[in-house]
């Protein structure tokens, strides 16, 4: 059985990946070492832990991957500078010299990284580089519980391709048609999100999560949507699209797009970060949102189209739209749709490694048609009674531990029943940009105040920030109208009717913050002002510490879900060693800390270190 390791890096989300024998071992990102967010350094932790979780060292290995073709992205460059000539002199004179000293002799880079690993034998390595859209469809198509699919993977840009539709078989996948570079959905995206003021590469889900409050009956909403295919992409009829090049700079320039061009086309200026965020905001980023699905929808037709297949597959950064996967699923194209949870480039890293397993070393590839080889993404680090102990007697925490897990999961439901807000750790971190109940903070979905207390007193974050419900497999079908298993939080789909309120005939015609705070639903810190929610569906086979939680939150309340929202505060990257999340528990006004078995409280910490205090001044005194 073949070891292979996949790496991403050097752009954003640097990552790691093992596979033996073509079934994937440990995952993790880089950033989750390092708490460098989105990290595009080459991942030395991530390795480490791969290598030291499979028991491999680097000479053991068979294979390592990394997830691009470097020389392909160069020529790109090239060619798209000379192609603007003389535009983007400035960007050709910063990119160039990066290029020359370190990317183009990616080899070496890659070989010296290891180095930083442990020592190994030179000439015992095979390093290969499959192309960047290849990487993402294996990362989709071979964990899949499909013999045979239709692949769809849309991102930003990889080497030249921006999307691929590709068809899967067994062991064999063949890219059919693909879209390139400068046309790319992921970009046009990208460019709406620097616009309305958030970061690219990373801030692309909060303006998914800013689209709902856009007024789906205003004049001001249609014409910014009719500005967008008249001005900036044409959208043909097999999902391909035309970017106008004079309304973006993102080719050869140093920002996405030229801000007075926009500016004068819809009406006001670019968003800074942090400014107040109105109506026309939230207008414009409902427009994109509609035409990023309209064009979704459009590639996955002419998927069905070329490949004939009954299932698809899909990867790349814009598959974590789960807005837009949720209308592709209601669409009914395919029987089943499935959709890698770290689609983005770290999961390229993981992509890599199992192509090589299946295309170059030709691994049987196994498929199991109930489940994914995915493992419920609980891919990365688990700590040891030892390692959480060591940590309580460095930061001097007060805990309890508990003997009986199902007495914890009792007392932890009903402090959430409560009102309280828990940090929830165990077993091993997830490997992608969600929390699924191993690094997660938990509230009561029905507290109409918990989405408020979560984003400003928790994460630390916008106001506006939705959450998911973390919902019991079984008790899905009587919140929500979603006729599949969303097990890595990728599909948005209705609050059921029955648990609607009714809202007044002007409400789209509110301001955005009383609009927020208007109550919808009887699970209203989870419902979007649209009655959707993104949704996971939690698996007793996958993860059954999270699965008895929610159902002793159920014995108690009558309802099976929770508030699920990432273990961080803003700007942070998802906890991942108990000090981590003591840390982050600690900074916030989180009520409760669960680690495994161990119990922290803030109210008993508080005690206790008041306690000390006291003793301290009665003994100097």
């Amino acid at each position: 059985m073949r070891k292979v390791l996949g790496l991403s890096a050097f752009y954003h989300d640097s990552a790691a990946a093992i596979s033996i024998g073509g079934k994937i071992l440990a995952a993790a990102q880089e950033e989750r070492f390092t708490r460098d967010k989105h990290t595009p350094d080459f991942p030395i932790h991530s390795v480490k832990y791969c290598l030291e979780y499979s028991g491999l060292s680097i000479d053991e290995l068979d294979a390592i991957v990394f997830y691009d073709k470097p020389l392909l992205k160069f020529e790109r460059l090239l060619e798209t500078y000379y192609a603007f000539a003389p535009r983007g002199l400035i960007s050709f004179l910063k990119a160039i010299p990066v290029w020359l000293n370190e990317k183009l002799f990616l080899k070496k880079l890659i070989f010296d990284n290891l180095r930083k690993v442990e020592s190994f034998n030179k000439k015992k390595i095979r390093l290969l580089f499959p192309e960047h859209h290849l990487s993402h469809a294996a990362s989709a198509f071979y964990p899949s519980p499909f013999e045979e699919s239709a692949i769809l993977t849309i991102d930003g840009v990889g080497e030249w391709s921006t999307a691929s539709i590709g068809l899967g078989k067994g062991n064999d996948i063949k890219l059919l048609k693909e879209l390139n570079f400068p046309h790319s959905v992921g970009l046009l995206y990208s460019a709406f999100t620097y616009f309305l003021g958030f970061t690219v590469n990373s801030g692309e889900y909060k303006l998914m999560g800013l689209a709902p409050y856009g007024n789906p009956q205003s004049e001001s909403t249609a014409s910014y949507e009719k500005l967008i295919k008249e001005y900036l992409v044409k959208v043909n009829n097999d999902g391909s699209v035309w970017l106008n090049q004079k309304y973006y700079s993102y080719a050869t320039g140093l920002r996405m797009v030229p801000h007075k061009k926009w500016e004068r086309l819809f009406g006001f200026s670019r968003r800074k970060p942090e400014e107040k965020i109105e109506q026309h905001h939230c207008d414009l980023a409902l427009a994109i949102q509609r035409v990023t699905e309209e064009i979704v929808l459009k590639m996955a037709e002419e998927a069905k189209r070329i490949t004939g297949a009954d299932h698809l597959c899909m990867a790349g950064g814009v598959a974590l739209n789960c807005v837009a996967n949720g209308k592709l699923l209601k669409a009914n194209l395919f029987k089943k749709v499935y959709i890698q949870p770290a689609a983005g480039d770290a999961g390229g890293a993981l992509g890599a490694a199992l192509a090589v397993s299946a295309l170059y070393f030709k691994e049987p590839r196994r498929v199991d048609k109930k489940q994914d080889q995915m493992e419920g993404a609980y891919l990365g680090p688990d700590f040891s009674d030892k390692e959480i102990e060591l940590t309580c007697r460095k930061v001097k925490a007060v805990y309890k531990k508990y003997d009986q897990f199902d007495e914890l999961a009792k007392v932890i439901a009903s402090k959430i029943a409560e009102g309280k807000v828990v940090g929830w750790f165990q077993g091993r971190m997830e490997f992608g940009p969600r929390a699924l109940g191993n690094r997660s903070i938990l509230g009561d979905a029905r507290n109409p105040e918990m989405q408020k207390k979560l984003n400003l007193k928790i994460k630390y974050r916008e106001g506006f920030r939705p959450f998911a419900p973390s919902v019991l497999d079984t008790e899905m079908s009587n919140f929500f109208e979603l006729t599949e298993m969303s097990p890595y939080m990728l599909l948005v789909a209705p609050v059921k009717e029955e648990r609607r309120k009714n809202l007044p005939k002007d409400y789209h015609s509110w301001p955005l913050w009383e609009k927020l705070y208007f109550q919808r639903s009887d699970i209203q810190s989870v419902t979007h002002l649209d009655f959707s929610a993104r949704i996971q569906s939690v698996h007793k086979e996958t993860n059954p510490r999270y699965w008895k939680l929610i159902d002793h939150f159920k014995q108690l309340t009558g309802y099976g879900l929770l508030v699920n929202t990432s273990f961080n505060v803003r700007g942070e990257p998802i906890v991942c060693t108990p000090f981590d999340a003591y840390r982050c528990f600690r900074s916030t006004d989180m009520d409760y800390l669960v680690i495994n078995d161990y119990v922290f409280s803030k109210k008993e910490q508080k005690d206790w270190e008041d306690k000390e205090k006291w003793m301290v001044k009665f003994k100097m005194d």
